[in-house]
């Protein structure tokens, strides 16, 4: 199980993302259509961008999926973040309470 404040890399693209809140569902952490591996992992898979799954992911935004894992993009790249085929969503920001 992946645990909140690890960090992972896409191996096929220039995504990274810190976990915020830890689901089950977090082992099928997908980006570009291949699985996330540990930001230290200096291995390469071979593996390349899937053109479903190229819609990129946007620095500074969190992720969220149905399980309730949420993640938050360290470092933008072209791969779409998913659990297994699913995409992820971005979440939404709360609007803050009115100040009158």
């Amino acid at each position: 199980m992946i645990k909140s404040g690890t960090r992972l890399k896409s191996q096929v693209c220039e995504t990274q993302v810190i976990v915020v809140k830890t689901a089950d569902s977090l082992d099928e952490l997908c980006a570009g259509g291949a699985p996330m591996v540990p930001l230290d992992d200096s291995g390469s898979g071979g593996a390349s961008l899937d053109p479903d799954f190229a819609t990129g992911a946007v620095m500074g935004k969190r992720y969220v999926d149905d399980g309730g894992a949420e993640v938050l993009v360290t470092k933008a790249g072209a791969g779409t973040l998913s659990i297994g085929s699913a995409p992820m969503s971005l979440k939404e920001a709360k609007p803050l309470p009115a100040s009158d």
